[in-house]
C-alpha cells in the first residue's frame, strides 16, 4: 500500500517525465527532417519565390490525371520547367509593365476554339456573341456553387500566362534583325571554294594506352570552359546486382513440367486424372495453347528475321507436325510447332518519292509540275537501273517522302494493303529486283522491290522459369550478405567474395528516375541526394523482378561540370587528342607537303570544292580549321602544322574560287533571320535560367 501510494504522489511527475520524452523523440525527429528549417515543405525557389511544397503538388497530381501513363518523377519535371519559366518570365513582364486588359484578355479567348465556336456563345448569325458569353461568365459567379467559377478563374490565369508570353515573345523577336555584313558572309562562306592538297597524320595512329589522362587532368580541362562542359548537380553511384533467378533444380523442375507435354502425361486436378495429349498429336493447336500455356495463342504470321535468330532456323524450317523444344527464351520454357505457312507475307522496298505543286501533303516548297515530276522520276529510274546500288543515295537527295529518305528510301516489312493501291500492286505484284516508275495522289514513286518475305504462323507453349521460394530465399541471404561485406571492407572486396561483376559507373541528376541498366529506380536517386547519405555509403535496393542492387554512394559532383562517367566519354577524348598532337608533331617535320609525306609517310592527297558550309576533307571528314585554313592561304602557298579533329594536318593551297557578285543578300538574309528569330524566346530563358538563383529541391522528393 505504500508503493502504491508513493506512486500516486508522483503520478503527476511520472506524467510530465513521460510527455517530456515523448515531446523530445518528436522534437529529435524534426529537427532531423527540417521541418524548422523554412524550406522543409518547399520544393525549391526562383530568385527568392518559393513553390510551396503542397500547392506544386497539387499540379503534379493534375498532370498525372491529364497525361495518362506519365510517371510521378516525369510529371514533376514538367511542373517544375512550367513553374520555374513562368517565375521568370512574370519578372519580366513586371520590369517591363506588361500588362493584359480585358479587351486583350477577350481577344485571346475568342482565338480558342473550343469557346469561339461553342453553341452557347453564338448569335442568330453563328457569330461569337460578348454580351452571351459576359452573361454565361456572370452566371458561374453568381452561382452558390464557386466549383466552375474558380475552374474559370484559374483557367483565365492560363490564357492571360500564354497571352503575355506571346506578347513578350514577338517583342524579342522584333529586336532580333540580321545586317547585310551577315548576310554576306553567310554568302562567301557557302559559295566561297577552295581546292588544296594535304597530308594527314591521323590520332588514331597513337596507340591509346600511350596516353593517359587522369580524373584530375578531365577535371581541370573542364575547369577551363566551366559553361561548355556545365552540368546539373550530380551523383556517381557504382553497384552489383544480386539477380533473383531461378536455380539450377528450380530449371529441372521446370524442364520435369515442359516434357510432360512432348510426352502427354496424366494429372490430378480436383481429385479427377486429366489425361493431356502431347503437344504434337493436338489437333487444335489455339485451343491446346490457350489452355496449357502461360503465354496466349498468336494468330500473327512472322517472318524468318523476326524470330529470334538464336532459334530462327530450327522453328522456320519444321515441317508439319514437328516440335522444337524444350527451349529458353526471355525467361520462358517453350515448345514451338508450326500452325500454318504462308509465302510473301511481307515484303521490303526502296523508293524515291517526286512530288509535284498540287500532289497529296506536298511541301509549300514543291515547285515542279506534274510532267516535270514525272520526267524527273523517269531520269532517276534509269540511273538505278544502270547503277541498283545508287538507289539509296539518289533517295537521300531527291526524295520528297521525309520518312524514308534519311535510311536511303527505304520501307522494311511492309504488309499487303498498307500502301496506297498503285503502290502496293507494284510490290507484290512484282519479283525481287523489279524497278520502275508508279504514281499515286502523293507524287511518282521510283520503286525497287528488294525483298519478299515468307512467313509461318507458331504455336508455343510457354512456361514462365521462376525461382522457388527456397531460392528465393537464398538469394536474398546473399544479398543481405553482400551488403554487409561491402559496408564493412567495400564494394569491390564484397564483390570478389560473392563472384559478382561491378556494374560500370553511372551519374545521374536528381531529377532523374533511371540508374542505367536498372531502369526506372527513383529510390536509388532519392537515397543518393539525401543529405544524410555520404561518400561510401552502402545501400541494399530490392529491384522488382530482377532482383537486388547493392550500391554505393561513390561521389557527389556538386560544382556544375560534367559527372567523371560522362566525362571520360566527351573530355577524355579531347585530352587524349592533345596528347597525341603533341607526339605527332615531333614527326611533321619539313617546310614542304613532299617533306612530310617523306618523314611521315603520309601520301599527299587533293581535296577539290571545299566550302565553309561544308568543310569536310575527303575519308577524314569534319575539318573546319583545315578548310578556313586553306581558304585564308595564297595560291601555292603551304601552311603551317595544324590541330583538326581527327588529326594534324599541312595543307597546300592550289585555288580559291570565289563567290560570283550578287546584287543583295536577301536570300541569306532571309534564312539567318528565320533561324535568330525562332530561337531567340528559347535563348532568353536559358539566359535567364543561367542568371537565376535557383534552388532546387526535387532530389528530396
Amino acid at each position: 500500500m505504500a508503493i502504491l501510494s508513493k506512486i500516486r504522489q508522483r503520478s503527476i511527475l511520472l506524467v510530465l517525465i513521460i510527455a517530456l520524452a515523448l515531446f523530445s523523440f518528436v522534437l529529435a525527429d524534426v529537427i532531423k527532417s527540417g521541418a524548422f528549417g523554412g524550406n522543409s515543405n518547399d520544393i525549391g525557389s526562383i530568385n527568392g519565390t518559393e513553390f510551396e511544397y503542397q500547392e506544386f503538388m497539387n499540379k503534379v497530381a493534375n498532370v498525372e490525371k491529364q497525361q495518362q501513363g506519365i510517371s510521378g518523377t516525369q510529371a514533376l519535371n514538367s511542373v517544375w520547367e512550367q513553374e520555374v519559366r513562368k517565375a521568370l518570365l512574370t519578372e519580366q513582364y513586371d520590369k517591363i509593365g506588361l500588362l493584359l486588359g480585358k479587351e486583350q484578355l477577350m481577344t485571346v479567348i475568342k482565338t480558342n476554339p473550343q469557346l469561339s465556336q461553342d453553341p452557347r456563345f453564338l448569335n442568330a448569325a453563328g457569330k461569337f456573341d460578348d454580351n452571351k458569353f459576359a452573361e454565361y461568365i456572370n452566371s458561374l459567379q453568381s452561382n452558390p456553387d464557386q466549383t466552375l467559377w474558380s475552374q474559370w478563374k484559374s483557367y483565365e490565369l492560363q490564357i492571360e500566362d500564354f497571352a503575355k508570353e506571346q506578347i513578350y515573345n514577338t517583342l524579342i523577336k522584333s529586336s532580333v534583325y540580321t545586317t547585310k555584313v551577315e548576310g554576306k558572309l553567310k554568302y562567301e562562306r557557302d559559295n566561297n571554294k577552295v581546292d588544296f592538297d594535304y597530308v594527314a597524320l591521323a590520332f588514331s595512329t597513337v596507340n591509346d594506352d600511350q596516353v593517359k589522362v587522369t580524373d584530375e587532368e578531365m577535371i581541370a580541362f573542364m575547369k577551363k570552359n566551366p559553361k561548355k562542359y556545365k552540368s546539373d548537380n550530380s551523383r556517381t553511384v557504382e553497384f552489383v546486382l544480386v539477380e533473383n533467378k531461378p536455380s539450377k533444380a528450380d530449371e529441372a523442375v521446370m524442364k520435369s513440367k515442359i516434357d510432360g507435354f512432348i510426352n502427354g502425361k496424366i494429372e490430378l486436378k480436383n481429385g479427377v486424372n486429366d489425361t493431356i495429349p502431347s503437344f504434337k498429336s493436338a489437333t487444335n493447336l489455339a485451343n491446346y495453347v490457350n489452355k496449357y500455356s502461360e503465354i496466349k495463342f498468336d494468330s500473327t504470321y512472322v517472318a524468318k528475321k523476326d524470330i529470334n535468330p538464336q532459334f530462327a532456323e530450327q522453328l522456320y524450317a519444321l515441317a508439319p507436325g514437328q516440335v522444337f523444344g524444350p527451349y529458353t527464351d526471355n525467361g520462358y520454357s517453350k515448345l514451338s510447332r508450326v500452325a500454318g505457312r504462308k509465302s510473301g507475307s511481307s515484303a521490303k522496298v526502296s523508293h524515291i518519292l517526286i512530288a509535284y505543286k498540287g500532289a497529296m501533303q506536298a511541301a509549300p516548297t514543291v515547285k515542279l509540275t506534274k510532267e516535270e515530276a514525272k520526267a524527273k522520276a523517269e531520269g532517276l529510274l534509269a540511273q538505278v537501273n544502270a547503277n541498283p546500288s545508287s538507289m539509296a543515295m539518289l533517295a537521300m537527295v531527291n526524295s520528297d517522302d521525309q520518312g524514308s529518305k534519311q535510311n536511303g528510301g527505304v520501307y522494311d516489312n511492309v504488309t499487303p494493303k498498307q500502301m496506297v493501291k498503285s503502290f502496293d500492286d507494284f510490290l507484290f505484284g512484282n519479283p525481287v529486283g523489279k524497278t520502275g516508275v508508279v504514281e499515286t495522289d502523293f507524287g511518282f514513286h521510283v520503286m525497287k522491290v528488294d525483298a519478299k518475305y515468307d512467313a509461318v504462323l507458331l504455336a508455343t507453349v510457354a512456361l514462365k522459369v521462376q525461382p522457388s521460394e527456397q531460392t528465393e530465399d537464398a538469394n536474398y541471404n546473399k544479398a543481405l550478405k553482400v551488403e554487409s561485406d561491402a559496408t564493412a571492407n567495400g564494394l569491390e572486396k564484397a564483390a570478389k567474395a560473392a563472384g559478382l561483376k561491378i556494374a560500370p559507373v553511372t551519374s545521374f541528376r536528381a531529377y532523374d528516375e533511371t540508374v542505367s541498366n536498372l531502369g526506372v529506380q527513383r529510390q536509388i536517386v532519392t537515397w543518393a541526394f539525401n543529405n544524410d547519405s555520404n561518400i561510401n555509403d552502402v545501400k541494399r535496393f530490392d529491384i522488382a523482378n530482377v532482383g537486388f542492387a547493392i550500391v554505393k554512394l561513390k561521389a557527389k559532383n556538386d560544382e556544375g561540370l560534367l559527372p567523371l562517367d560522362q566525362a571520360k566519354q566527351i573530355v577524355e577524348p579531347l585530352i587524349k587528342n592533345e596528347k597525341k598532337a603533341a607526339i605527332l608533331k615531333k614527326k611533321m617535320t619539313g617546310a614542304t607537303l613532299e617533306a612530310v609525306s617523306k618523314a611521315t609517310g603520309s601520301s599527299i592527297s587533293p581535296a577539290v570544292g571545299a566550302t565553309m558550309a561544308s568543310p569536310v576533307v575527303p575519308n577524314l571528314g569534319y575539318e573546319p580549321k583545315v578548310v578556313g585554313t586553306a581558304l585564308g592561304l595564297a595560291s601555292g602557298k603551304t601552311s603551317k602544322v595544324i590541330e583538326g579533329n581527327s588529326g594534324l594536318f599541312m595543307v597546300r593551297t592550289k585555288a580559291v574560287t570565289k563567290a560570283a557578285a550578287v546584287k543583295d543578300y536577301k536570300s541569306q538574309i532571309d534564312q539567318i533571320n528565320q533561324q535568330t528569330k525562332g530561337s531567340a524566346p528559347f535563348r532568353v530563358i536559358q539566359s535567364l535560367k543561367d542568371k537565376a538563383d535557383i534552388v532546387d529541391n526535387r532530389g528530396k522528393f
